[in-house]
């Protein structure tokens, strides 16, 4: 059956969401599980009353596209998706060994190390060690002085020599809001895994709205953003919004 006169089409689309900086010549990335991808258009529209009868009604209207949102819902929150939804700037730090970190203790307080997930960890009380065993707890967030810790006292400074490995830092809201090419390389499972595919040409993600941090479910992040004009698309009957292509 020709598709274009194709009546029975049920799309039922599952599939990849691809993303590069808005030309940009690198290659489109995937992003992960995307569970929600929307297109939204909002019109303006405006009437004329009809003032030559009885009755009243509409003698003519007239409809303008007033705006093109994009709204989707990742569920992989790695690094390039997590830096984008809070406008921030990201850097990975390297391995390496902190030597002789200085503290001030609180039984049954946190001691924040400038690194994260500390591993073989060494606490001195001056020039002595001081024992882990009753005194502290070496966690992934830092150092935690037990409540009762027999060789700590309040105010009392601790030095500290630990170890990291790599890990990734970021700083949330310090840059402006990304522009981003976007490409979605559907599968329509509702008709025998056909390809629905859509290129977004130039989108401005918003900021996220929350991002949750404990939650019984799996942690995601809500993107609303705008499908801007790309004024490098020209030429008649070619979108500077959206193109799809279905078989």
């Amino acid at each position: 059956m020709s598709l274009i006169t194709q009546t029975y089409k049920p799309v039922g689309n599952v599939g990849q969401v691809y993303a590069r900086p808005y030309g940009s010549a690198a290659a489109l990335m995937p992003i992960g599980n995307v569970t929600d991808l929307q297109l939204s258009h909002e019109e303006d529209v405006q009437k004329l009353e009809d003032f030559t009868r009885l009755g009243g009604g509409t003698h003519a209207e007239r409809r303008r596209v007033k705006a093109v949102g994009l709204k989707m819902t990742l569920s992989d929150l790695n690094l390039v998706n997590l830096t984008r939804a809070v406008y921030g700037t990201s850097q990975e730090v390297a391995a390496g060994t902190a030597v002789a970190e200085t503290v001030t203790a609180t039984p049954g307080g946190l001691l924040r190390l400038a690194h994260i997930n500390p591993s073989g960890v060494q606490v001195n009380k001056g020039a002595a060690p001081l024992p882990a065993a009753a005194n502290y707890e070496v966690r992934p967030e830092g150092i935690y002085i037990l409540p009762e810790a027999p060789d700590v006292a309040e105010g009392e400074e601790l030095t500290i020599t630990y170890s990291h490995g790599v890990y990734a830092a970021i700083e949330a809201l310090t840059s402006a809001p990304p522009e981003l090419e976007l490409s979605f390389g559907g599968l329509n499972e509702a008709g025998a895994g056909t390809p629905f595919v859509v290129d977004v040409w130039r989108v401005s993600p918003g900021v996220c709205k929350q991002l949750a941090l404990i939650n019984k479910d799996f942690a995601s992040i809500a993107v609303d953003g705008a499908v801007l004009v790309d004024p490098t698309r020209q030429g008649a009957g070619i979108s500077r919004f959206y193109r799809v292509r279905m078989a």
